[in-house]
Order: structure tokens, then C-alpha cells, then sequence
């Protein structure tokens, strides 16, 4: 698990101006401030950050905001807690009827599991 980091805030006139952070989370979330995706697909900053800056997987993440256990999931997609938890793997690469039904049980939409 990777340590904890205290990012460096730096005012300008008493607001929040600029962070300065690591490179290697920095490279992380590029493609994010880059793009326009979280904007667009409408993914909460909380998830984002679980999922870029912690390595939280996508599926743990989104259901960690939403305030459900993996049971609660589990029952929602019609399979065992067990295979939510597989899932939640780090290097768990559900297909794409998978996360259609991951979606379908959180109420989003399919694009916000594309993270």
C-alpha cells in the first residue's frame, strides 16, 4: 500500500493557488485534468480521487460513495458477495456486460465505470 502524502498548498492573496504534488500522481491524473471525461461522464471528485490517487478500484470506490456494502451490491446484481469482492481486485478486468450490471445496481451510468 502506498504511503500517505501531504501535498504542499500555495496561497495567493489568502485563496488556494497552486499544489504541488509527486510526479508519479501527478502523471496519474493527467489524462483527468487533460481531458474533459469527469466532467462529462458526471463522476464524482470523491470517487475520482479514491480510484486515482489511492488506487481504489473503480467498482469499490463508486460503492464506497454510495454508501453500500458489497453485500447490498452482490444482492442488486443477482451474484455472491464473493464475486462482487473479485470485482474489487485491483487487477480485476471485468467485461463489459459485467460492469453493464455493476452500473445497473449503482444507479449510474455505464460510462462512469470507465475511469
Amino acid at each position: 500500500m502506498k504511503a500517505h502524502t501531504d501535498y504542499q498548498k500555495i496561497e495567493y492573496q489568502g485563496q488556494p493557488a497552486f499544489v504541488l504534488v509527486p510526479w508519479e500522481d501527478f502523471d496519474r491524473i493527467r489524462p483527468w485534468l487533460e481531458g474533459e471525461k469527469i466532467h462529462a461522464a458526471g463522476v464524482p471528485q470523491a470517487v475520482v480521487e479514491a480510484h486515482i490517487l489511492r488506487d481504489t478500484p473503480i467498482v469499490r470506490a463508486w460503492r464506497e460513495h454510495l454508501g453500500i456494502t458489497q453485500g447490498e451490491l452482490a444482492a442488486k446484481m443477482g451474484v455472491s458477495q464473493a464475486a462482487v469482492a473479485k470485482l474489487e481486485k485491483p487487477n480485476a478486468k471485468p467485461r463489459r456486460a459485467t460492469l453493464a450490471k455493476v452500473a445497473a445496481a449503482l444507479g449510474i451510468a455505464r460510462a462512469e465505470l470507465d475511469v
